[in-house]
């Protein structure tokens, strides 16, 4: 899917490779289907009276936008937005890495875990023991279906994000 025509499936003459075009599909639709959840989860576990009713919030008045007002965290917004940062720009870093040299986060020290980060070869699916704990997909067959599965929930989650901002 390039609705913008980005790539050239046929070639080197596109801007990006589709390869990377389908990689960024399925982690951006990762990302929709933990926030599509993330949106709702507070409000409806709130109306069930299993969170305390400050924290049972409408999804856009909550995280680290000041105008939208602050609560007693460890930190003010901006320190906690900074935090965030670098955090989440570690983990993009290793997971491009990862993208451009399949299988090689299991090859540098990393905190004693790097045996568990060896991966499958398709850094889109690493599989292991981080991140299959259950063994889901053990066959091919079952693994083609868990990917398709996968990529459609992640499109209806990027239009279930769409549905709430509008």
């Amino acid at each position: 899917f390039d609705p913008l025509g980005l790539s050239d499936p046929e070639g080197p003459g596109g801007f990006i490779e589709p390869r990377w075009l389908a990689y960024g599909e399925v982690i951006n639709g990762r990302y929709a289907m933990l926030g599509a959840v993330g949106a709702i989860a507070p409000e409806i576990l709130g109306k069930l009276g299993l969170i305390p009713p400050e924290t049972a919030l409408p999804w856009f008045k909550t995280g680290v936008i000041p105008p939208a007002g602050t609560y007693n965290y460890w930190a003010d917004p901006y320190t906690l937005f900074v935090f965030e940062m670098a955090l989440m720009g570690f983990a993009e870093h290793r997971r491009f890495q990862d993208w451009a040299n399949p299988g090689s986060m299991g090859k540098q020290y990393f905190l004693g875990l790097e045996k568990g980060l060896g991966g499958s070869g398709d850094p889109a699916y690493p599989g292991g023991p981080f991140f299959n704990p259950l063994g889901f997909g053990k066959d091919e067959k079952s693994m083609k279906d868990l990917k398709l599965k996968e990529v459609k929930n992640g499109r209806l989650a990027m239009l279930a994000i769409v549905g709430y901002f509008i």
